[in-house]
């Protein structure tokens, strides 16, 4: 048994790629537009200097558009963060801010109408819609101009990160995603460059580079919203100024997909505040509880200090050289699991449930072996959930503890130093959220580290199955005496 813990890695994905973790657009939301997001308390906005000229240009454009109005709650603004939507009242609850309609947002049908939807028709959704994305930008004339001219040139998730940034999470997970991130947009530019920008250069006329490629990339990493009916992959101008707050612990009732009325069959993006929101304040939603610190740094560029942000993701196989393979497979199927299973391990939540059951299979072999068999079949995974013998306990406990200290052999600064580094107010954005990455993550590896040293050390007071299963048998009483049949 060899699991490995340094890859990130999902079994499908939307940017599929070897030990990373990258979850489909489907599963987005939307970008801050800046670096880090601590907890702060709501900052009021209403006296800060005037908005660029580009941002009143926007705004404009979109009332002469219809989509706004003088009487709509919030505007875009100048905030912490970068760009964000300022409360111009007092917002209840729930109450919708924004609701904008399909015309003004880019999608695949988006793409579709446009001068290039047919070259494009067979691309993956994010590549059409990062060529288009380019395209305009490279337009004077573009309709989407003033929107595309508040867009930021990067943002700081990690994809943007120099060499020498990305030294400073060495050993971490987040490294080794961001690296196969990077080659996995590099091939995909690689590729479309070679099929469909340079044989139509009558659309492309301007030189597009890998930077513009991946600056495409970026906006949709960090700007498309999620969960929307029918949409996998959209931008909504004006909705994504939307920034995130930590103290926010829902994502309820945040958007919306509905139809624009009785007889219409347009649709409408719809936004609400999670929360009441003052007059002069921003408006904020939560991006998503369920990403870890790794996640969002790669997404958006930021961290929060919330502990249960910080994750680290255990990957372990079924070696197809086990002489049990073909068994193990079979059961680990059955059960939901395969052949290799992936396991978020939260700083100071318990283990998956499914995570020691699975390890011990790994394990099993030697006079455990038994168990395979097809009697057994229907009822291992419960016997799995206990015990199944001292050596197989020890080796599960033994392999982890390696593997864990194998792990954190890996960084170049141990906890002491990121949490004093961390103490800096000064300290540069992306190398704060480098030290909060790699001091989370050998957090829950010195937790896993923990959990089964501890077990390790209660090997001989743990119950396993043949104990267990002469006490069925009435062979052996509690306290593990052996009991004695008298006969007549």
């Amino acid at each position: 048994m060899a699991p490995s813990l340094f890859t990130l890695s999902s079994p499908s994905s939307t940017f599929p790629s070897s030990s990373t973790t990258l979850k489909p657009f489907s599963s987005f939301s939307t970008k801050p537009t800046l670096s880090i997001h601590f907890v702060k308390r709501p900052i009021s906005v209403s006296a800060t200097a005037d908005p660029p000229p580009q941002l009143q240009t926007f705004w404009q454009w979109l009332q002469d558009q219809g989509v706004v109005s003088a009487k709509s709650p919030v505007r875009p603004g100048m905030v912490p963060e970068g760009l964000g939507l300022i409360a111009k009242k007092n917002i209840s609850r729930n109450e919708v801010v924004l609701e904008i309609p399909n015309r003004f947002w880019i999608n695949q049908e988006a793409v579709a109408a446009s001068e290039i939807g047919t070259v494009c028709s067979g691309l993956k959704p994010w590549v059409s819609v990062a060529l288009f994305l380019i395209r305009e930008r490279f337009r004077q004339d573009s309709q989407w101009r003033v929107y595309l001219d508040i867009l930021p040139e990067l943002t700081d998730s990690t994809v943007f990160w120099s060499e020498e940034e990305l030294a400073e999470v060495q050993g971490t997970q987040l490294l080794s995603t961001t690296l196969g991130v990077k080659e996995y947009v590099q091939n995909e530019f690689l590729k479309v460059e070679e099929e469909i920008i340079l044989p139509n250069k009558q659309l492309f006329p301007a030189p597009i580079t890998s930077d513009d490629f991946f600056w495409a990339f970026g906006i949709l990493r960090s700007r498309a919203f999620s969960r929307l009916r029918g949409q996998n992959l959209v931008l909504i101008p004006l909705a994504d100024l939307i920034n995130h707050s930590p103290n926010i612990t829902t994502e309820d009732y945040a958007w919306e997909i509905k139809g624009a009325g009785l007889f219409s069959r347009d649709l409408l993006f719809s936004l609400r505040s999670p929360v009441s929101v003052k007059a002069g304040e921003q408006v904020l939603i939560q991006y998503d509880l369920d990403k870890s610190n790794a996640e969002l740094a790669l997404d958006y560029g930021f961290i929060e200090s919330k502990s249960e942000r910080n994750a680290y993701t255990l990957t372990l196989e079924i070696s197809e050289s086990d002489p049990f393979f073909g068994d193990k497979l079979d059961i680990a199927e059955t059960n939901g699991l395969g052949e290799t299973a992936y396991f978020d391990i939260v700083l100071g939540r318990p283990l998956p449930p499914a995570l020691i059951p699975y390890l011990r299979l790994v394990a099993l072999g030697g006079t455990d072996a038994f168990l395979l068999e097809s009697i057994f079949r229907n009822t291992i995974w419960g016997h799995l959930d206990l015990p199944v013998s001292r050596a197989n306990e020890e080796l599960i406990c033994r392999v982890i503890c390696d593997a864990c200290k194998s792990a954190l052999s890996g960084y170049h600064t141990a906890i002491e130093e990121d949490e004093k580094l961390m103490e800096d107010e000064n300290l540069d954005s992306r190398l704060k959220i480098a030290v909060g990455i790699r001091a989370g993550e050998k957090k829950v590896l010195q937790q896993i580290d923990e959990i089964f040293k501890g077990r390790e050390s209660e090997l001989d007071e743990l119950e396993y199955y043949q104990e267990r299963r002469l006490k069925d048998l009435g062979l052996v009483g509690e306290q593990g005496e052996i009991i004695f049949w008298e006969t007549n």
